[in-house]
């Protein structure tokens, strides 16, 4: 039988040993130390004998291969386990040296043990080694991406969950902010706050099940979402609205407190506020070259006080693309081609109060391809009956930020899940509608690309068409609205801006 495999210098120090059958370390150094002093009789043979062992070896440069066998084994079938231990080397190292040897010790002992089992050559090829020591599982892989799946199914739905939570809270606290306008009483208020209070009624009592099984009394708050002890805050926030005359009914302050300990405090609306809204359509080839983009953009005005509505609104276009801008039939366009200010024909007459006004629109078609906000690159190669799938993602805009990008590449149905390979960001596959979603929280100047490896059973036409969504807070054609000033005095106006960049379509084809 085999003892011992061991990669040793010309002097006899062991750098790799293996050992096959139990024997102490001084035993196989003492032995490794022996090997060199009995090569001194200058015979071309490949192994030495002593009383009690076999040396079987091959020189490698400045080292040795050595096997150490009993006397009795068969030389021949040692020769060419040595032949394979040789072979083996060259696949782990890149050069036969010590520290190169010493650095990938493991995979050389794992590959031998493949080589050799309790002293005994296994029926094994240089391929065959390769395969086991990768210990390469698709069930594994197949478990792995199901496990990552649900995982993510798992995280988009709480996202959800705690959107619409965020949205009812925001309904509710809007509402109670309109109610001044309408005298503080009125019916409106009071209904459309009764109708909030039942959305976030019915999104935390959906929640309570899930987090504390335990029922909470109807008389105090719910703990079910209880995320910190912001509570108080929350409550001093109602308590403020209260004494500034607000009217605010008690289970809406309850289901408020609610929602509030689970989510940021809401954009701040000024009595003058602006919407500023661009949508894409945008179609590329799979071979790159733009079809066709379409960008509509538009400022919405709100106004919640009367003593702003005669305003005018000073923008400034740094875009350089060429926008097409038209401003409403009622906006004196003169004014705003001569000094950039949105204001009434008649300055004497004011905005609409407590209603959203588009003020100004802008389009931009064109097939440049440089105007591409995000070029998306899919590379479908064939392997035999499956498919390698590379594809890849650039930011052309360095200034924009996009938000939760979600680029969905259809795959085979009844195929079964994609095996993932490298992959930047998150993925979710879609069995029933035969998806997969790569999930990207942001893309900015400092994580402009990223890449996706994955390999499935199809042909190259079945990944297309790939589609885009995404949203952003800033806008692609660089028009803003820097300053409000009353018609009335030129004097200054607080206003705040809400900006929205989102996908109408986004394919490539």
């Amino acid at each position: 039988v085999l003892l011992a495999a061991a990669v040793c210098t010309k002097a006899g120090k062991a750098i790799v040993s293996r050992q096959f059958v139990e024997m102490t370390r001084t035993r196989i150094e003492g032995l490794l130390a022996a090997f060199p002093k009995l090569m001194n009789t200058g015979k071309q043979h490949t192994f030495v004998e002593t009383e009690s062992v076999r040396y079987v070896y091959q020189p490698m440069e400045k080292l040795y291969m050595v096997l150490i066998t009993t006397k009795n084994s068969n030389i021949l079938e040692d020769l060419e386990t040595l032949r394979l231990f040789s072979r083996v080397i060259p696949e782990y190292c890149r050069a036969l040296e010590e520290n190169e040897i010493s650095e990938h010790c493991f995979d050389l002992i794992f590959a031998f043990d493949e080589i050799v089992a309790l002293g005994y050559r296994e029926n094994v090829n240089l391929a065959q080694i390769r395969t086991f020591t990768e210990m390469d599982s698709h069930e594994e892989k197949v478990f792995r991406a199901v496990r990552e799946t649900q995982e993510r199914e798992a995280k988009a739905e709480m996202r959800r969950k705690a959107k619409e939570l965020q949205q009812a809270r925001r309904d509710a606290e809007r509402q109670g902010k309109k109610a001044p306008g309408f005298g503080g009483f009125g019916s409106s208020a009071v209904s459309g706050g009764t109708t909030a209070a039942m959305i976030t009624e019915t999104i935390i009592e959906t929640e309570k099940p899930k987090v504390a099984p335990a029922p909470a009394r109807p008389s105090g708050p719910s703990k079910a979402l209880k995320l910190g002890a912001k509570g108080k805050e929350v409550d001093n926030f109602v308590d403020k609205l209260k004494s500034e005359g607000e009217n605010i009914m008690t289970s809406i302050g309850k289901r408020s407190t609610e929602a509030a300990k689970v989510l940021a405090p809401p954009v701040n609306m000024e009595s003058v506020h602006m919407k500023i809204e661009e949508k894409i359509s945008l179609t590329c080839g799979r071979d790159g070259g733009l079809q066709n983009m379409e960008l509509h953009g538009m400022i919405m005005l709100h106004i919640a006080d009367e003593k702003f509505a005669r305003i005018r609104l000073h923008v400034e276009n740094e875009d350089k693309r060429g926008v097409q801008l038209q401003t409403h039939p009622n906006v004196d366009k003169k004014l705003f081609t001569a000094e950039s200010q949105i204001g009434l024909k008649n300055p004497e007459k004011s905005f609409p109060i407590n209603s959203d006004v588009g003020v100004l629109k802008w389009r931009l078609q064109t097939t440049e391809e440089s105007f591409i906000p995000l070029t998306i690159n899919c590379w479908p190669s064939e392997s035999g009956n499956t498919c390698d799938v590379n594809i890849e993602y650039e930011l052309q805009e360095e200034s924009l930020e996009l938000n939760d990008v979600i680029i969905t590449i259809p795959l085979p149905s009844g195929v079964g899940a994609p095996v993932i390979g490298e992959i930047d960001g998150e993925y979710r596959h879609d069995s029933r509608r035969s998806l997969l979603e790569w999930c990207l929280p942001v893309i900015d100047a400092k994580n402009k690309s990223g890449s996706l490896e994955f390999s499935i059973a199809g042909q190259p036409n079945d990944f297309f068409p790939v589609q885009v969504s995404f949203v952003s807070k800033k806008n692609y054609c660089n028009i803003q609205v820097t300053k409000v000033t009353q018609v009335d005095g030129n004097s200054p106006v607080r206003f705040s801006t809400e900006t929205t960049f989102l996908v109408d379509k986004y394919e490539i084809l």
